[in-house]
């Protein structure tokens, strides 16, 4: 038994939750899946799965061999980057977790990485709050703002901008505010992103300024709350990569110009724990390349523009 093939087939089959996808994902037959997972069963004379009518899951024993397995697999795929070439081709996925409205952002760019990396695929998980890397089995998540999680190698991008908008609806009902504290009087729209829903921060130019609200409309999705926003239910916070096209079209209006919201660093993290595969690597060089190609997001970039 190829001891390594099989615990990469029982990590796909844990990954995708079937023999069969695990199957489609590494160009095998079903049946070939079955018996590698036997044979691993068999070497080491303990059951790893459970096998239902209602699908697959994790015995006791498979919990534990999981990680472990992962361990191997990590150091097998870091042996052959060191002792390849220099034309040593990405392979494998990479599990990315970003925030919705970059996540949008990318999915339009991803494209050009696969052509270039054939045998590189990219789960791309739409995600607002920090997850478990090590328990979800992540390899890299963009997180935005502080990262309190000192277990972790972090990397900062760039930086958010983002707009208060309103749509002419709703600004043909009310003032557009002019200073931050103006915005108490308004019906405010709340991206969730990190629990807090109560406080929107502003900047001119030299501090930071915390305003709390009271939201009509609560959402742990910052495209609902821009679709909130065009139908003219609202003040929201939103990012460029959502906002700019709309404003461009008038469809919706920057307000409080002199007072923008503010800044957030963008940031990779990873698991310090490993080396970095190739895979992974090739997938965090291509983030940080397309962030630093858009004006807005750039670690230099600091006008905010809305052209496009």
């Amino acid at each position: 038994m190829d001891i390594v093939s099989a615990l990469r087939t029982f990590q796909r089959v844990v990954e995708t939750g079937s023999f069969s996808a695990a199957a489609h994902d590494l160009d095998v037959t079903q049946p070939a899946v079955s018996r590698q997972v036997a044979s691993l069963e068999s070497h080491f004379n303990t059951r790893l799965l459970h096998r239902t009518t209602n699908g697959l899951s994790l015995t006791a024993e498979g919990e534990r061999m999981l990680p472990m397995a992962l361990r191997i697999l990590e150091a097998v795929e870091e042996l052959g980057d060191a002792a390849g070439s220099n034309g040593a081709t990405a392979s494998g996925k990479v599990r990315l977790s970003v925030p919705a409205p970059l996540g949008l952002y990318l999915s339009e760019r991803l494209g050009d990485l696969l052509a270039a990396h054939p045998k590189l695929s990219v789960e791309l998980i739409f995600r607002e709050q920090s997850s478990d890397m090590i328990e979800e089995r992540l390899d890299l998540e963009v997180r935005l703002g502080s990262v309190a999680d000192s277990s972790l190698v972090c990397r900062r991008i760039g930086w958010t901008t983002a707009f208060l908008v309103a749509s002419p609806a709703y600004l043909a009902r009310k003032a557009a505010p002019r200073v931050p504290k103006d915005i108490r009087e308004h019906e405010c729209l709340c991206y969730d992103r990190a629990g807090d829903t109560c406080t929107w921060s502003f900047s001119n130019g030299s501090e930071d300024i915390p305003v709390r609200i009271t939201p009509r409309l609560t959402a742990c999705n910052a495209i609902a709350i821009h679709r909130a926003a065009l139908a003219g239910a609202g003040l929201a916070v939103l990012s460029h990569i959502i906002a700019v096209h709309d404003i461009a079209a008038g469809r919706l209006i920057p307000v409080m110009e002199n007072f923008q919201p503010s800044r957030l660093p963008i940031t990779v993290v990873y698991p310090s724990r490993r080396n970095m595969p190739l895979r992974v690597r090739t997938v965090l060089d291509f983030l940080t390349d397309v962030v630093g190609q858009d004006p807005s997001m750039c670690v230099s970039g600091a006008d905010r523009q809305w052209n496009g």
